[in-house]
């Protein structure tokens, strides 16, 4: 009798390496901001892609956040795939499996090392492009114009037809937390008092700010949605935060055809940090709801004990636009938003304009002076 056959292992979910060939001329189609369809550069050949109201409600699915950090996941909302790393920046990037080197979206360095399949959660919506790149060029054109003291080999660049915008998806963590809050405090109410002063050798009567602080204790509740926290560490948050807001109400259920043509993001910022730095978002805005809740002229916060329920996430991924540009060996990236336009960066100062602005102020400052003296 032939011995018993082992137990098959559980599989591992596969890295998938997703294709969409033109069916007139079999070129790679390419997903179109703003029209929900892959055109074809070569032939223009259109391809919609479907969109119902229950794929809408798909994209609004959460998890249970403690289920997730405890690693129970269901198999299905886990996947593997393939990065490119970044030992600059650190930022780990899709690229086309047969593409081994190319340049970091997102500081413009050589990036060569592929770092093989990683397993993570897999994306569970998409906010699709909604600017074309000739669009966001623009934007960026426009922002940059306006930074006076910007040497202007970098405008220059801005204005050049050359320079060219990566289109990226940026991964984020979305964060349901519906919060109950105790805390204790002061409120501070303001009143005046007359008090006499010897100014210039004479005694004035002057009024006097005064706060009559008063202990209190009370409760604040807050249900929060889509506590949007950036899951990787590739950009500046300040610049990133500057972009919101996004309007989620847009999402659509994650699908590769989306990003067709485009560049994604993987994840560096894990669950349970996105967790954390979530939750002092929250608690930034809970303090707020405590002073409002305290009311009177100034307040003092001594305590906040905030219990949070229901908390579910999901992984969401957020379009960007970006050009990284070298300036005297250094590199600045400019970011816009890819859905508003709105746009955010870094900035290098030109010390000549900055010298000519000062040497203008003063040649005005001592005309001024000549001028009075005049008179």
């Amino acid at each position: 009798m032939p011995p018993a056959a082992p137990e098959a292992e559980a599989e591992a979910p596969q890295a998938h390496e997703h294709r969409f060939p033109c069916e007139n001329c079999g070129a790679q189609l390419r997903f179109s901001p703003g029209q929900r369809r892959l055109t074809c550069q070569y032939c223009g050949h259109e391809q919609d892609i479907p969109h119902t109201e229950e794929q809408r409600d798909a994209a609004l699915e959460t998890f249970d956040l403690r289920e997730a950090l405890a690693d129970h996941l269901p198999p299905e909302a886990i996947e593997e795939h393939r990065v490119l790393s970044c030992n600059n920046c650190g930022a780990q990037v899709e690229f086309d499996p047969a593409q081994h080197a190319a340049s970091c979206p997102f500081c413009g360095s050589p990036v060569v090392t592929d770092t093989g399949t990683q397993r993570q959660i897999k994306p569970g919506a998409v906010l699709p492009f909604k600017m074309a790149e000739r669009e966001a060029h623009e934007a960026m054109r426009k922002w940059l114009g306006r930074l006076w003291f910007a040497p202007s080999k970098l405008k220059e660049f801005a204005r050049s037809d050359s320079s060219r915008l990566d289109g990226l998806y940026v991964p984020y963590w979305s964060f349901d937390s519906d919060t109950q809050s105790q805390y204790t405090g002061e409120r501070g109410d303001a009143y005046y008092e007359n008090r006499t002063v010897m100014k210039d050798g004479k005694k004035t009567t002057e009024r006097v700010r005064k706060i009559r602080w008063t202990r209190v204790r009370g409760r604040v509740s807050r249900d929060f949605r889509d506590m949007l926290i950036m899951a990787s560490q590739s950009l500046p948050r300040t610049y990133v935060r500057a972009l919101e807001p996004w309007m989620l109400g847009e999402l659509a259920p994650y699908n590769p055809q989306f990003l067709s043509g485009f560049r994604a993001e993987g994840y560096t910022v894990q669950l349970p940090e996105g967790h954390t730095m979530g939750v002092q978002r929250m608690d930034g805005i809970i303090k707020q709801d405590v002073r409002r809740d305290i009311g009177g002229d100034e307040q003092r916060v001594h305590s906040v004990d905030t219990e949070h329920e229901n908390e579910r996430f999901k992984h969401v991924l957020l379009p960007i636009w970006m050009a990284a540009y070298q300036y005297r060996g250094k590199s600045y990236r400019f970011v816009v938003n890819g859905q508003t336009g709105k746009v955010q960066g870094e900035r290098p100062w030109s010390k000549w304009k900055i010298a000519g602005a000062v040497l203008v102020a003063i040649i005005v400052l001592v005309v001024i002076m000549y001028i009075n003296q005049g008179r």
